[in-house]
C-alpha cells in the first residue's frame, strides 16, 4: 500500500520568483498550461495550539491544468521552508496533496505556496515518517495449512489463500502492518481480522524488523519495541464488527479477501482491504476498509464502504482487561467525538507497562454501548453505505510518552475536540 517524494527546487532567487508570480505565473507545456504556483490557507478554529496536523488538499479543488504528471511533482511550501508532502494516487478516501503541519497556533491561518517541480530540478527525498507493509514467505509449501520453508518477501497485495489460517507461518507478523513516528499497529489477514498493537521505543520506521524469525519474537521486548497488547478472541483496539446476539462479532466468516497496501509515504500510509462475502447471522454483504495514519500521530483513522445492503450496526471497541477501567463518552456534535478508552497496566510486558487504548467516533454515528463478555463496544450507524470511526493506543514506554492516566485523559479529551474540529482547508486557484 509506491509514491515518490516531492521535489525541491534549487536556487533562492528562482523560489523567490515563484513565490511571487502565485496562480498568476505559468509553465506552457505545449497542451495545456500549468500553473507555476498557487496557494492554500489552512485556518485552526480551535481556541488553543494543535499538533501534527494533516492538511488533505483535495484532487478536486486542484487547479484544473495541473496534469497527471504535475500533480506527482507538487512542492508544499512555508514561506521560504519545503514542506515534506506526498502525492495520493491511489488512495481511496484521501486523494490529493498530503502534508503536517507540526504546530499551529490557537486561531491561526497558515498561507502556504504550492508548485509543481521545476523542469531540471533534483528530487529530494523527505525522513520516513509512517510505513505500511505487507509481507509473505515465497520458496516454500503449504502442507496442512501451515506454510513450511521459504523467505519472506515484501508485496503489495494479496488475495488471502483458502489455506491460510491463525498460525499458519506463511505473513510476516500475520498480516498488514502500518505504522507513524510514534506507534505501530498490525491486524491479523485471516479468519480472526482483528488489530493488535506495536509499542514503539523509537520513532524510526521499525516494522521491517518486527517477526523475521517466521514468527512471534515481537512477543518479546526488541530494540525497538514489542507487540503490547493481547487480543485473543476480542476487539484488540479499533477491530471492525457487528453487534449480533449480545456479542461483537468480526469479520471472521467471508467469502475472500483482498488486501493490499494504497500508501507507504513519508508523511501519510494506508491499507485497503475488501472483505466479500462477510456474513454474520442473516446479513452478508461486501465490506471495504481502508485504515490509515500520518506522521505526528497516534491515531489510525478507520474509513469503511458497504455494498451488498445496510446493516442495523457495524461495531468497535476494546478488549477488557481488568487492571484497565473503561471510561465512555457519547461526544457532542460540532464540539468533541465521542470515545471509549482504558488506561492501565494492560501490557503483554512482565511486569506489565501502562498502556492507553481508545476508539473515537462522531456523535451523529453513536447508537449505545452494548454488554460484551469479552470487548468495550460501541455500536455505530451506517449512513448511505459509509462508516467511520478512529482508534490509537499509547504506551508508556514510548519517546517522550504518556506516563500518567491523568496525562492520558487529557490527550483524549484534546484529540476529541480536534477530531469534531478540524483545520479549514481553503484553495485560491
Amino acid at each position: 500500500m509506491i509514491k515518490k517524494s516531492p521535489f525541491w527546487m534549487n536556487g533562492l532567487a528562482s523560489l523567490a520568483l515563484l513565490l511571487s508570480a502565485g496562480c498568476t505565473s505559468s509553465q506552457n507545456t505545449g497542451s495545456s498550461t500549468i500553473p507555476a504556483s498557487f496557494t492554500v490557507e489552512v485556518s485552526n478554529p480551535l481556541k488553543r495550539e494543535r499538533e501534527s496536523v494533516l492538511v488533505v488538499v483535495k484532487e478536486e479543488d486542484l487547479p484544473r491544468q495541473l496534469t497527471a504528471a504535475a500533480r506527482q511533482r507538487l512542492v508544499v511550501l512555508d514561506g521560504s521552508q519545503e514542506i515534506p508532502s506526498q502525492y495520493n494516487a491511489k488512495d481511496a478516501e484521501n486523494r490529493g496533496v498530503v502534508f503536517v503541519l507540526d504546530q499551529m497556533k490557537a486561531g491561526e491561518t497558515r498561507t502556504l505556496t504550492i508548485r509543481p517541480l521545476a523542469e531540471g530540478d533534483s528530487p529530494k527525498t523527505y525522513p520516513k515518517r509512517t510505513q505500511a507493509e505487507l509481507s509473505k514467505k515465497v520458496g516454500g509449501l503449504w502442507e496442512n495449512r501451515k506454510y513450511i520453508g521459504g523467505d519472506f518477501q515484501n508485496i503489495d497485495s494479496l488475495r488471502v489463500p483458502t489455506e491460510l489460517t491463525d498460525h499458519s507461518y506463511y505473513l510476516r507478523y500475520e498480516g498488514p502492518g502500518w505504522e507513524s513516528d510514534k506507534v505501530g499497529y498490525r491486524f491479523y489477514l485471516d479468519w480472526r481480522n482483528a488489530i493488535d498493537v506495536f509499542g514503539k521505543k523509537t520513532p524510526e520506521m521499525a516494522l521491517q524488523s518486527a517477526g523475521l524469525d517466521g514468527y512471534d519474537s515481537y512477543h518479546t521486548p526488541q530494540p525497538w519495541g514489542m507487540d503490547v497488547l493481547k487480543v485473543g478472541k476480542a476487539l484488540g483496539v479499533g477491530s471492525l464488527a457487528m453487534y449480533h446476539e449480545g456479542k461483537a462479532v468480526r469479520v471472521e466468516k467471508t467469502d475472500s479477501t483482498y488486501s493490499k497496501i494504497t500508501q507507504n509515504g513519508p508523511v501519510y500510509s494506508s491499507i485497503l482491504t475488501d472483505y466479500y462475502g462477510w456474513q454474520v447471522g442473516s446479513h452478508k454483504l461486501n465490506v471495504q476498509s481502508q485504515l490509515s495514519i500520518h506522521a505526528g500521530t497516534r491515531l489510525t483513522h478507520h474509513q469503511i464502504r458497504l455494498a451488498g445492503g445496510q446493516p442495523e450496526n457495524l461495531a468497535t471497541g476494546l478488549i477488557k482487561d481488568k487492571n484497565a477501567p473503561l471510561v465512555s463518552d457519547k461526544g457532542e456534535a460540532g464540539k468533541r467525538f465521542g470515545f471509549l478508552y482504558t488506561y492501565g497496566k494492560q501490557s503483554l510486558n512482565t511486569p506489565p507497562d501502562h498502556i492507553g487504548i481508545a476508539v473515537l467516533f462522531h456523535p451523529n454515528d453513536f447508537m449505545s454501548f452494548p454488554e460484551d463478555p469479552l470487548s468495550h463496544v460501541v455500536q455505530l450507524k451506517p449512513s448511505n453505505g459509509r462508516a467511520s470511526y478512529y482508534f490509537l493506543a499509547a504506551w508508556e514506554l514510548e519517546q517522550n510518552g504518556i506516563k500518567t492516566e491523568e496525562q492520558f485523559k487529557q490527550y483524549i479529551q484534546d484529540t476529541a475536540e480536534e477530531l469534531a474540529q478540524p483545520v479549514r482547508v481553503k484553495v485560491s486557484k
